[in-house]
């Protein structure tokens, strides 16, 4: 009976939009100019307009536009600085093309530039989307997935403790696992993977991110809480043929990148991507007698292949291999050494990982707006750890599956999908000499609804249908809007439901770097650890406003979004020596707004300055509701890059963070408290980094991190006793390592 009210309530909300159908369309293509060798070049900065009207856009990274027309428009106009306005006339059956702009001669004393913001906010997405550039990602050695995110006020990272090396990010105040990692749209890093896979994806194989904050489309799943992170990787059918990064670190860390590309034909390409690193040098910075990051290596490869047919059919199709070792731990811990009171401490790892993926789509030719994929996932994931006496050793298993059909009903104006997906999770672990195992099975339905007002209203609506065979079936809807107050002034607000399996050991690896217990309270059998399903609703609003402060663009964003529990998996570290885990009893909710400012200063001087609040509460038996520990609610960031006539780029960033609630961290040892203040200090952190591009084929950069050289000195509790009862590695509030000097160099070739 709740279903059926369900999508009562979703029908009584969707069919009044069908009503109120435009007689309009949707006009895409590209837009090209030759560049000097006579190929096709995308015309940076063209806008793609209707004459006498105020329809128009500037076009993509890739030269793509797409514009939602009344279906009686005659034509549509291209112009380009320095090129010929080009008039195309529009057949009522136009609904693609191709154009190449010529060049217009008689500007050559007339010098314009222009260029594409290295992170756009899109106006015309219902849901608010940060495309993250590959220009963005340069801005840092972004060595991995998990270090790509130092110029993005949105997302915090912070180490999950003072002996692995490991880092995980937050986004809305929730840590990592709670955010949706896809890779090109395909669910990637969860599971197993929850923290230790965002090192699983170095930066030069990234071309762009998208991040979106809330509940996102209910075609991607039911898991996302606090929002969307999705990596797309270098495509094979564009950029050099090879590309080479070379990085070295002051701090013992070398890597060296390797990408290939090759084309077949126009329809087939591949490209290939290797990368491997190593951290040969010890470090104790921060002087506590543990190496900051284990030594270690890591081996990546991937390959993958793009076929686009002449007839509508599209097919995807990649593997990769992970390898990855290291050891770590007491200074003068090595391998194999018996992990035995009077001994050193010692941390051990070892990874492998295995992913393949394929997309199969078929565009009908016939049908505008029309096309049918298949999304294909398997991954074989094992790691064993050893953290002192203890080991941890686990196998994950997945499938995943989405077909996805979409078309439209009467006009392009309302775009519906419908599909269904599964997902098969085999989790074998141990911990500590006891076995959890656990098969999830998940097939589900889903429909997504989308209406589209010209430039001024989008709404998408949706609804998912799945059941697991540990907890059931459960209905999934979402909502998004979007409205245009204004030109250049949108108002978007979201709300849905998600719901996951906590991985507790997976998501939790920093609290193993010690002697905390692992308590599951009051266990069920036949569910994940004994625990109930997380359940969280999500709902926000944001507002963007583009203007102009002289000439120049500036960009003004404000962000709030509020989750709300009804059941979560708490992580309990009120009681000294303990981690609890057990089904939330009471509130447990967060609060997060941000205010964000872009600008261009003068010419190629770009600022960048955000504020982000969080107020993240939680539920805890015997304590109350209380903040959530480790978390700084305030935290103020600024950045700013330039780039001088002769191509030096200078890139600056810095972040103040506010004090951190701590939870009790001894027993016998109160002295380590502090004087009984369970409050970290604020601290400021500072990294910048300057690149000299001698030709379009080489660029050499010079950085530094942490460039005031501001540590958390004794990150270690009761260090000197690592077999004692209060031993701890895992309540990090600030960086672990000093000031690091690195530098690289990036070379491309056809």
């Amino acid at each position: 009976m709740q279903i059926i009210k369900t999508l009562l309530f979703i029908s009584c909300m969707i069919f009044p939009a069908f009503l109120n159908a435009q007689l309009t369309r949707t006009v895409k293509g590209f837009v090209y100019i030759k560049g000097d060798k006579g190929q096709n070049a995308v015309a940076e900065g063209a806008i793609v307009s209707v004459p006498g009207t105020g329809i128009g856009m500037p076009i993509e990274a890739d030269g793509r536009f797409s514009l939602l027309l009344p279906i009686a428009t005659p034509s549509i106009v291209v112009t380009y600085i320095g090129y010929l306005n080009d008039t195309v006339a529009l057949s009522k059956d136009t609904a693609s093309m191709q154009i190449v702009l010529q060049k217009q001669n008689t500007l050559k004393e007339v010098i314009i530039r222009d260029k594409l913001r290295s992170t756009e906010i899109s106006m015309m997405d219902p849901m608010k989307t940060e495309r993250i550039g590959q220009q963005e990602l340069f801005k840092a050695a972004c060595c991995n997935l998990s270090e790509s995110f130092e110029t993005t006020p949105s997302v915090d990272v912070a180490f999950t403790d003072g002996v692995t090396g490991y880092k995980q990010i937050k986004l809305l105040g929730l840590s990592g696992p709670y955010t949706l990692i896809t890779q090109e749209n395909i669910p990637n890093v969860r599971g197993l993977a929850a923290i230790t896979g965002l090192t699983f994806t170095p930066g030069s194989s990234i071309e762009s991110m998208q991040l979106s904050k809330g509940t996102g489309s209910v075609v991607n799943g039911f898991e996302s809480v606090a929002g969307q992170i999705n990596v797309e990787l270098q495509k094979p059918f564009k950029g050099e043929k090879w590309f080479f990064n070379i990085y070295q670190s002051t701090q013992g860390r070398s890597e060296v990148n390797v990408n290939y590309r090759h084309k077949f034909s126009d329809q087939l390409a591949t490209n290939l991507m290797v990368h491997v690193n190593s951290q040969w040098l010890k470090n104790d910075q921060n002087q506590d007698g543990f190496v900051d990051e284990p030594l270690g290596q890591q081996f990546n490869i991937v390959n993958r292949w793009i076929y686009n047919g002449s007839t509508g059919w599209m097919v995807q199709a990649g593997i990769k291999y992970v390898y990855a070792s290291g050891v770590g731990g007491a200074w003068a811990f090595r391998d194999n050494m018996p992990q035995l009171p009077g001994n050193p401490w010692g941390f051990r790892y070892t990874t492998t990982r295995i992913e393949d993926w394929a997309k199969i789509a078929k565009v009908f030719t016939t049908r505008k707006a029309t096309s049918v994929g298949l999304q294909l996932s398997n991954i074989i994931h094992n790691q064993d750890a050893d953290y002192g006496s203890r080991n941890y050793t686990a196998t994950q298993k997945s499938l995943y599956a989405n077909l996805i059909f979409q078309t439209y009903i009467n006009t392009t104006n309302h775009v519906i999908k419908f599909g269904a997906s599964g997902v098969v999770d085999n989790m074998n672990e141990q911990f500590a000499s006891t076995n959890y195992d656990r098969k999830e099975v998940t097939p589900g339905v889903f429909t997504e609804y989308a209406y589209n007002y010209l430039e001024k209203f989008n709404l998408v609506a949706g609804l998912r249908l799945d059941n697991n065979n540990l907890y059931g079936a459960f209905i999934t809807p979402r909502l998004h809007i979007r409205y245009a107050l204004a030109k250049k002034t949108v108002l978007r607000a979201s709300i849905g439901r998600a719901q996951r399996t906590a991985n507790i050991f997976a998501e939790n690896l920093g609290f193993m770097a010690g002697n905390r217990q692992f308590d599951i309270r009051n266990p069920v059998s036949g569910k994940a650890y004994g625990l109930d399903p997380e359940v969280a609703w999500n709902t926000g609003a944001n507002l963007t406003h583009k203007f102009k402060i002289g000439l120049r663009d500036a960009v003004l964003s404000f962000d709030y979004y509020y989750t709300w529990f009804t059941n979560q998996v708490v992580v309990d570290l009120e009681y000294p020596g303990h981690v609890s885990f057990y089904n939330l009893y009471g509130q447990s909710f967060a609060h997060s707004f941000q205010a964000q400012f872009d600008y261009e200063l003068i010419h190629n001087l770009n600022i960048r300055m955000a504020y982000r609040y969080y107020n993240v509460m939680t539920t805890y038996q015997n304590e109350g509701l209380k903040e959530k520990p480790l978390l700084p609610p305030h935290r103020a960031f600024a950045n700013v890059d330039y780039m001088t006539r002769n191509k030096w780029k200078f890139d600056y960033t810095v972040q103040w963070v506010s004090d951190q609630r701590t939870p009790g961290i001894t027993h016998d040892h109160p002295g380590l408290n502090k004087g009984g203040v369970n409050t970290s200090p604020w601290y400021f952190a500072m990294n910048a980094q300057m690149t000299k591009t001698f030709s379009p084929m080489l660029d050499v950069y010079l950085g530094c991190d942490n460039m005031t050289n501001y540590m958390q000195h004794d990150a270690i509790i009761d260090a000197a006793n690592p077999y004692a009862r209060d031993f701890d590695a895992s309540m990090i509030w600030g960086p672990l390592m000093g000031r690091n000097v690195y530098m690289g160099l990036r070379l491309k070739m056809d």
